[in-house]
């Protein structure tokens, strides 16, 4: 294929789109499909064809509109009218207002901070393309990069864009992206892989999977970039099986690529070429973390093994091997369009770019956002997320998911960037975000975390198999009204151990919710202990046996 080739299939697809009066887009990503969307869809198509209007009204289910608390949401361009809560009852209405006022109960395009106060450069195509149209994502200069990339690069060239980008893992440890493609490019090796990490399994977390569903053809355009920066011919895919709507449109996607010549043999008339598979995973957490991965996709156990040697080095089968997650690949393609200058210049002076987050929990507007780095904690809770449910008080946010930690009110007006969670003893993770209220127990969400993490330890190393069975144990008797001050003292030590001497990323960051809890919330720890009360009123302790 030729760039004037893939710039007339965009054509005549933008021109397509435009030849209609009105377009209804109706959000079908697993949320709002989850509350019927499907049926909802169905129904404005029929009400369309009732009325006659199929040649001045399209209807077309696209990705994740983000505000997914208040699903189904649908999108009425050019008007740019958004409606929430629709149901199939509505659909007649709907229809019937197009060109005049819109549906007034239904109308929620005032909320404008959910909206403008983002910035969106991952997310740019979610809510305007069919995630199964390869011909929409073309419209929108898909592939372009990639071509760009190939014709017009060297490999050396792809990579100094990424590194002048500044762009950093966006899977959790924050890795320098550009300084990880330089070392696998720089190893040798008959065989190369790149390994897109989607195996997204923090509780409150659906950001990866959210762009698989709605824009699947960005990463795969990102991962063959990477393949050719760094000699890889071959591409895998690593989700889990719990996700069959992101499964299914990735397969969907790699097929219509292939077909259009962008995927496959000599891509774009080049001698580069470069195939997709897609392994499923079984949902093992322990399996984000990359030589887990690894061993999972090559058909073992899913279990960590020491590092050095690093993927780059020795990966999949001995070979070096390339890993970033989803939201990584995708920004790769927009930097190669624009410039690594122009995504250096948004953000912070060390983490450059946007960061997309799940934010969930005792928030008003629930669902996928992107934001600038630099950000702060309040703007996302309180003008993107619509302060507290309920009129409630802030209490904590939990990032970067079960290993991250648990920010106070007292720093709500902190960036947020790698470095400034560190400082306060969390991480940036994949970017889950949990909002918590007064209602919350921190001991109680120290345990939830600690439990999850036990439960998900692979079990190879003694430090986290054990030392997170007795880190629980220790919480779980304190939010019984069993608790000693002894114990305080004796949770400090397990977690120090626990985070020392782990093998791998999840014994050495399971710690972080609960010492996070301890330095922040020890009030809450001493009147479990001492007063035998649960402040939160969450734990169910028994005032009389403990009287006794």
């Amino acid at each position: 294929m030729t760039i004037e080739e893939l710039q007339d299939i965009g054509r005549i697809e933008k021109e397509k789109q435009e030849g209609f009066k009105h377009r209804i887009h109706v959000c079908v990503a697993a949320g709002c499909l989850s509350c019927q969307s499907g049926l909802v869809k169905e129904a404005l198509e029929k009400e369309v064809g009732r009325r006659g209007l199929e040649s001045w009204v399209l209807v077309k289910g696209v990705g994740c509109l983000g505000l997914c608390t208040a699903g189904p949401m649908v999108a009425v361009e050019p008007n740019k009218i958004l409606y929430q809560g629709v149901a199939v009852s509505d659909a007649s209405d709907i229809v019937e207002a197009l060109g005049g006022p819109s549906v007034s109960r239904l109308d929620c395009s005032n909320q404008v901070p959910f909206f403008t106060r983002q910035q969106k450069i991952v997310l740019e195509n979610c809510g305007l393309i069919d995630p199964e149209s390869i011909e929409e994502y073309i419209s929108e200069t898909g592939y372009e990069a990639l071509f760009n990339a190939l014709r017009m690069m060297n490999p050396t060239g792809v990579i100094e864009q990424i590194s002048k980008s500044g762009l950093r893992g966006r899977g959790g440890a924050g890795f320098p992206t550009g300084l990880k493609w330089t070392t696998v490019s720089k190893t040798k090796g008959n065989v190369k892989f790149v390994v897109c990490n989607a195996d997204e399994g923090d509780p409150g977390a659906f950001m990866d999977r959210s762009v698989l569903e709605s824009d699947p053809h960005r990463v795969l355009e990102g991962m063959a970039i990477a393949g050719y920066a760094v000699g890889a011919h071959y591409g895998f895919i690593y989700v889990r099986a719990e996700y069959p709507l992101a499964v299914k449109r990735i397969r969907t996607a790699i097929a219509r690529a292939e077909r259009l010549g962008l995927l496959g043999h000599n891509i774009f008339n080049t001698t580069f070429s470069f195939d997709v598979t897609v392994r499923l995973g079984a949902g093992a957490f322990v399996c984000g973390e990359e030589t887990a991965l690894i061993a999972s996709i090559e058909g073992r156990r899913g279990s960590p093994r020491p590092r050095p040697p690093f993927p780059a080095e020795l990966g999949l089968w001995g070979s070096p091997t390339l890993i970033n997650n989803v939201e990584t690949f995708a920004n790769v393609p927009p930097i190669i369009r624009k410039g690594g200058a122009w995504f250096a210049g948004i953000g912070t002076e060390k983490s450059k770019g946007t960061k997309v987050f799940a934010l969930a929990g005792q928030v008003n507007n629930t669902g996928l956002i992107e934001a600038p780095m630099g950000t702060t904690l309040r703007e996302i809770v309180f003008d993107i997320g619509g302060g507290i449910k309920h009129g409630r008080k802030f209490k904590a946010i939990q990032t970067g998911g079960p290993s991250g930690g648990c920010i106070p009110e007292q720093f709500l007006d902190m960036s947020m960037d790698y470095e400034s969670l560190a400082k306060v003893g969390s991480i940036m993770g994949s970017g889950g975000l949990i909002v918590m209220d007064e209602t919350s127990c921190m001991v109680d969400v120290a345990k939830f975390f600690i439990e999850f993490c036990m439960s998900e330890s692979c079990g190879k190393c003694v430090p986290c198999r054990v030392g997170t069975v007795q880190i629980y144990n220790v919480l779980r008797r304190i939010t019984e009204g069993d608790g000693k001050p002894s114990d305080i003292a004796l949770l400090e030590e397990l977690c120090d151990l626990v985070k020392n001497t782990s093998l791998c990323g999840l014994g050495q960051t399971s710690p972080n919710p609960v010492l996070s809890t301890i330095h922040y919330f020890m009030d809450e720890y001493k009147a479990h202990i001492e007063d035998k009360v649960c402040p939160a009123g969450t734990c169910h302790i028994n005032h009389t046996e403990k009287s006794q």
